[in-house]
């Protein structure tokens, strides 16, 4: 009896699904935009599992339970529209759709806030986004030009003989940036020395910006942020080639030829994308010295992203860029390094590359992804010179100043994702990260053996009691071992530290109406002793090299991060409105700090040394204000105010008794402005015509300039800098097949620009402030079939 039982209730059940399937409702349509088709857009039943996207041509087709629902469309780029539909069962229904652009973002879909998809406008953390419309308007060619467009975020450029840049959010040095590609952390410290320019702007599909404290989710490093650069995924089946040429200052050129192309199947179960740049920069000098300002670039990037869809509730996704770049400053770079007085030359060969599969549950509840992401860098360097010498000894020093480093980044983890039927969502995972370097420069007796390892655990829970309310409560504990030697000109470092943390994170929202939203937060973090980016460059003083120790007591920073911020957004017809205010409040422990020590090694080297500071405070204010009337006009403008400073009075300068020379005593951080912030206006009038304006504002800062072969400081307050660029656009449309794109314009047209640079074989490489680049004149053209 049993088995027939069995068989009974299995054709019952089996007939009962066939009848619900046959009385399901079928809903078809077209989602456009202008007339035009919205591909691969996003129809889904709110609070319900159905869903479905529109095919190349924006058609869709959905089955559903009959009754009332509400259908959502969301597509990148667009506002979301959503419709409300009672069907019949059995009733076919034709129902299209027409998207508005989402010219200011409200309603883009970020990751960087839970470590999940949501909408920017929702997130219960204040994320800011770059995206390639911004990144084309401002000409930018690669990641460092672009990232100074968002609150809280300055690019600067640090060096004259290397042009190494670094990214400071809230006023906080690189160090304290935890900056992600794809999401993960395989930016090493080596590469966050010149990576900014290493990743080219065409591969970018956008960039997030969370600031303040984030180590509950990302790690020990993002006391300051995080940047996370989302390089673009195969969408549509589309090429382009495009090439620019630049004329800095009416002297040198900056050529620049890209391609992308993206190949997808019909059934979007698999796809490809393939992009490339190369870019041949010549040399500037800004005051005719003989030395340079802007240094000899030469960059190739290839890459390439895929995806492999196995069923519909699982993907496999690789990525992959090879990255090959030559850079070289100083004096007469037409002889070999040895042969002048000072030269930085850098030939870096990049590999990054990782995995990802991630599989959702039936209903769509739960979601698990396992990950691993490495890059690698090989490079072989000089940095020395004959100091503006002649002598034998002179030369002997300049031809042992080659030098060679290799550095891996390679992170592994996993992470589950739980979503309730309340909308709760509880975010768990692990990380192992295994970071390795080696910089060796033999004639300096230079080494820098540096491992560190670190096993990390997260845990976040996403509560939303009601609809207004939202609360993020999440902790990170990582386990860290730093083993590391360090030795310059004899003085040899060791460090050795098995360190455990624990790295709370606090966040709530609450939406007061459905326009104003209010956040607040509070997050932990911390750094371990170790050489980062800062202490990886070397710059040149006096004609010597200057290089940077840690000192044998180094304690652990660590970090208490406060935030709040009152959001407005609202759209009234075609018109979006969206201003943020942002109040941040940073206390930093011990917090590490480069003391010039006087010293002078037997080689004539100058020593600097990392130390823990007293404690210091980092506070201020971000804001932003939007504006589209409709997407003909984007008005945007943002900027920072701010105040970085000791606790107590630090020590920038350590007199060793040479005469003239005392102590250099600060209690603010030099290199940071108390106000910087940028403009952004867009005129785009019809499809084949566009004029963009951008700027960006730096204002007055502390700039130290080493005046001494022994590293003596003379503390110089700078003037403000206002760089305004201008860019045209001009589409033509041959047919669906083949497009092109002509532009031009002007950067920094007004010439603001530094005037004070030191000068000659022995000056300081660091006095380096204000933008990175004078004047520029630039035409482009891209063709192809694009979007």
């Amino acid at each position: 009896m049993s088995l027939k039982l069995f068989f009974f209730v299995g054709l019952i059940t089996s007939h009962l699904t066939i009848l619900a399937q046959t009385n399901e409702a079928r809903i078809t349509g077209r989602v456009t935009s202008d007339g035009e088709a919205v591909p691969f857009a996003t129809i889904f039943i709110e609070n319900g599992i159905e869903g479905t996207t529109t095919n190349s041509k924006g058609f869709y087709d959905l089955k559903v339970k009959p009754g009332q629902m509400n259908i959502k469309v969301s597509s990148q780029g667009y506002r979301n529209i959503t419709k409300t539909l009672i069907c019949s069962a059995k009733e076919n229904i034709t129902l299209n759709f027409e998207l508005v652009e989402d010219a200011l973002g409200l309603n883009e879909v970020v990751i960087s806030a839970t470590r999940n998809r949501v909408e920017r406008r929702s997130a219960p953390v204040v994320v800011s986004t770059l995206k390639p419309r911004l990144l084309t308007a401002t000409q930018s060619i690669s990641l460092a030009d672009g990232l100074s467009y968002a609150p809280g975020v300055r690019v600067e450029t640090n060096c004259q003989n290397c042009g190494f840049t670094q990214v400071r959010l809230n006023g906080l040095d690189g160090g304290y940036t935890q900056i992600l590609l794809n999401s993960r952390p395989v930016f090493s410290s080596l590469l966050g020395i010149y990576g900014l320019e290493q990743i080219p702007t065409n591969v970018i599909e956008r960039v997030e910006v969370v600031r303040s404290g984030g180590s509950a989710l990302y790690g020990s490093n993002a006391i300051a942020g995080t940047v996370n650069v989302i390089t673009k995924d195969p969408i549509l089946n589309t090429w382009e080639v495009g090439t620019n040429l630049a004329l800095v200052d009416g002297e040198a050129l900056d050529r620049i030829l890209t391609f992308n192309t993206s190949v997808i199947s019909d059934d979007l179960k698999s796809g490809f994308t393939l992009f490339g740049t190369y870019r041949n920069r010549e040399s500037y000098d800004a005051n005719d010295d003989g030395f340079t300002e802007l240094v000899e670039l030469r960059n190739n990037t290839v890459g390439a992203k895929a995806f492999l869809r196995p069923s519909d509730r699982s993907r496999i996704s690789v990525n992959l860029n090879a990255i090959r770049e030559y850079r070289r400053g100083g004096d007469r770079l037409n002889l070999a390094p040895q042969f002048t007085d000072i030269t930085e030359e850098l030939d870096h060969d990049t590999f990054i590359g990782g995995a990802d599969y991630e599989h959702t549950s039936k209903d769509h509840t739960e979601k698990i992804q396992f990950y691993t992401s490495a890059s690698y860098t090989n490079r072989d360097s000089f940095y020395g010179g004959l100091g503006g010498g002649r002598t034998r000894q002179d030369s002997i020093l300049a031809n042992n100043a080659f030098g060679s480093t290799k550095d891996l980044a390679w992170v592994n983890g996993l992470q589950f994702t739980k979503s309730f039927k309340n909308q709760d969502v509880l975010t768990v995972g692990a990380e192992f990260n295994h970071i390795e370097t080696e910089d060796i420069i033999m004639g300096y007796n230079r080494l820098i053996d540096q491992s560190v390892n670190s096993l990390g655990g997260y845990a976040q829970y996403e509560w939303k009691p009601n609809e207004k309310f939202t609360a993020l409560i999440g902790t990170r504990l990582d386990n860290v071992h730093v083993d590391g030697d360090y030795t310059i000109g004899g003085i040899d470092r060791g460090v050795d530290i098995v360190q455990t943390t624990v790295s709370p994170r606090f966040t709530f929202s609450y939406q007061f109406t459905e326009e104003l939203k209010l956040r607040s937060g509070y997050a932990r973090g911390f750094r371990a002793p170790q050489a980062f980016n800062e202490d990886l460059h070397i710059s040149s003083v006096g004609g010597e090299p200057q290089f940077v120790i840690l000192s044998n007591d180094l304690n652990t920073e660590y970090s208490n991060a406060f935030t709040g911020s009152l959001n407005y957004s609202k759209s009234i017809g075609l018109l979006q409105m969206d201003f943020l205010v942002e109040g941040f409040f940073t206390i930093l422990e011990n917090p590490f700090t480069l003391v010039s020590t006087g010293a002078v090694l037997e080689n004539g080297s100058i020593l600097e040394e990392v130390r823990n500071g007293s404690g210091a405070k980092v506070y201020g204010s971000n804001f932003e204000f939007g504006v589209s009337p409709d997407p003909k006009w984007q008005f945007q403008f943002g900027g920072t105010v701010q105040k970085a400073q000791y606790d107590e009075p630090q020590i920038l300068f350590e007199t060793d008794g040479t005469p003239g020379e005392s102590d250099v005593i600060l209690n603010e951080f030099v290199r940071n402005p108390n106000l910087y912030g940028y403009l952004n206006t867009a005129w785009i009038p019809n499809k084949t015509f566009n004029i963009d304006i951008t700027g960006t504002y730096t204002g007055e800062m502390i700039v130290p300039l080493v005046i001494s072969d022994t590293g003596f400081l003379q503390l110089n307050d700078v003037s403000p800098f206002f760089d305004l660029n201008v860019k045209l656009e001009s589409h033509v449309d041959f047919n669906e097949n083949f497009m092109v794109t002509f532009s031009g314009g002007v950067k920094n047209i007004f010439n603001s620009f530094q005037n004070d640079f030191d000068t000659g074989p022995t000056r300081d490489s660091d006095y380096v402030y204000g933008p990175n680049a004078p004047r520029t004149f630039f035409i482009g053209v891209k063709f192809g079939k694009f979007h």
